[in-house]
């Protein structure tokens, strides 16, 4: 996936076979445990970032419905489009 093609920050989504809502609040994310790289954090919605156990991260591919797009404008796009293509 290229890094333009993300969805914006605040973004409301569900993941495939998930039945609560989450939030993306970060993009090109690396787990720390395992240095594995994902699109996204999210946190539960509309509950907010409540603390590690409630942190989730994941692909673009993971999502099964966009429910809100979230905010963009010309410096998110900016910033995308200077992002390296793998």
């Amino acid at each position: 996936m290229k890094f333009r093609d993300l969805l914006p920050l605040g973004s409301i989504v569900i993941l495939k076979e998930g039945d609560k809502k989450l939030m993306i609040y970060g993009r090109c994310q690396l787990a720390v445990a395992t240095n594995e790289a994902f699109d996204y954090v999210g946190c539960l919605w509309p509950e907010g970032n409540l603390d590690v156990e409630n942190t989730y991260l994941f692909n673009h591919s993971d999502v099964e419905n966009i429910i809100h797009r979230g905010y963009s404008d010309y410096e998110d796009i900016a910033y995308l489009e200077a992002m390296p293509d793998d």
